[in-house]
């Protein structure tokens, strides 16, 4: 009897754990395997771990070079070659087969303490005739740190830059070596985006939400350091007529829509609640007011709240946290089911993160690279179609067509 018992008890355990695991099986898994650190709930459906996608296109990638020191900014030159930032404050240009220039001169110098250095970088969108770089970088001056932006022109033989001239300083200063922001992007009409940090202490993080402050905000220039036309808050008492959006703690990535024309943003959480952003003019994020992050020591960030009328929501976040760094939108032809994707160079996640986008809206994620143990800090595609990474171990990764 009691062994009859026992068979059939088994037979409903068995029973009992089939169906639960093709329950499971029915609800896609996240890429995410991690619990999160706080009980916060989303918005929305699919604002955080969304679907797992997989790549089904054949694609590979291999190390470029490895000879890189600190690479912070990557930009595509129109021949396949790229110019390289390094956090230390050196500026290079590296060919598609690996070789490593010498610094190029004429780069101001650079606080490299902390997270400060020779940071983002791009080309002027009209390069192949004036040959003008702008950058951001960490200044030093005697009443503090700031981010700044210069411009200088490439010299013919490629071994200086001339002309250089600073343009674009974020005000107020702050001895503070942290959360300096630093990524530079051209928009589709000629303005020249900056993003910055709120300097990450409890004494300048009020200032993300002040409009008469630098800090904590997507900055929008002309090439010669002016608010850029059309900019929000021209006019308007109390603002920096710079400020394009404003309540962001430290975006280290930026990137515009190849179709929309849409500028997106990724931002470092604290505890959890990094975040990507579609970035309206005019519009407040949130920070410090409202995340899905907490502090480091475990306590809530302010009220501990999540949503609040007036403030935007993530179109997406991450806890645990990521770190995500640079980003761009895959607008290639050699794996057609990458168009339009958002790639995310990952430092503590040590991946690149795929997101899928469709509608304003994240409905897929996939973890490429993460095998190789690397924290990527920055990502762009070349003129062959590819993917380019770098990493902060010194790395160069092409990822592309196998």
């Amino acid at each position: 009897m009691k062994k009859l018992t026992f068979v059939l008890v088994s037979g409903a355990l068995l029973t009992a754990s089939t169906y639960v695991s093709k329950a499971q099986q029915s609800v896609p898994a996240s890429v995410e395997t991690k619990s999160p650190n706080s009980d916060y709930k989303p918005a929305f459906a699919g604002q955080t771990r969304i679907v797992r996608v997989t790549t089904k296109s054949a694609y590979e990638s291999k190390i470029v070079t490895s000879s890189l020191r600190f690479p912070w900014g990557i930009a595509p030159l129109p021949d396949g070659r790229f110019v390289v930032t390094e956090k230390e404050g050196n500026m290079r240009i590296v060919s598609a087969a690996g070789q490593v220039g010498e610094p190029i001169s004429g780069v101001p110098q650079v606080n490299r303490n902390g997270q400060g250095g020779l940071l983002g970088v791009c080309l002027s969108p009209a390069f192949t005739r004036d040959k003008m770089i702008y950058w951001a970088f960490s200044e030093k001056s005697e009443q503090g740190n700031v981010t700044a932006v210069a411009r200088g022109k490439l010299s013919a033989d490629e071994k200086s830059l001339e002309s250089v001239t600073v343009i674009y300083r974020a005000t107020p200063a702050y001895n503070g070596t942290l959360h300096y922001g630093g990524r530079v992007l051209f928009s589709k009409d000629g303005s020249l985006f900056l993003s910055t940090g709120e300097r990450s202490d409890l004494e300048t993080r009020p200032q993300a939400q002040d409009l008469n402050s630098g800090l904590g905000k997507v900055i929008r220039i002309t090439t010669e350091g002016k608010p850029a036309p059309g900019n929000p808050f021209i006019g308007k008492a109390n603002a920096r007529p710079e400020i394009y959006s404003y309540g962001h703690r430290n975006v280290q990535g930026l990137a515009l829509h190849p179709v929309t024309g849409d500028l997106w943003e990724t931002e470092f959480g604290p505890m959890g609640g990094d975040e990507l952003n579609r970035i309206v003019a005019g519009k407040n994020y949130g920070w410090a007011t409202i995340t899905y992050g907490i502090e480091y020591n475990g306590k809530k960030v302010g009220d501990g709240i999540q949503q609040k009328p007036g403030l935007e929501q993530p179109v997406y976040y991450w806890d645990p946290v990521i770190s995500p760094s640079g980003i761009t939108f895959y607008s290639g032809s050699a794996i057609p089911e990458w168009n339009n994707n958002l790639f995310i160079s990952s430092l503590s996640g040590m991946h690149i993160c795929r997101i899928v986008i469709k509608n304003n809206k994240v409905v897929g994620e996939e973890r490429l690279l993460s095998g190789e143990t690397q924290r990527f800090r920055d990502i762009k595609q070349g003129t062959d179609g590819a993917l380019y990474a770098i990493t902060d171990q010194g790395r160069l990764y092409r990822i592309g067509k196998k």
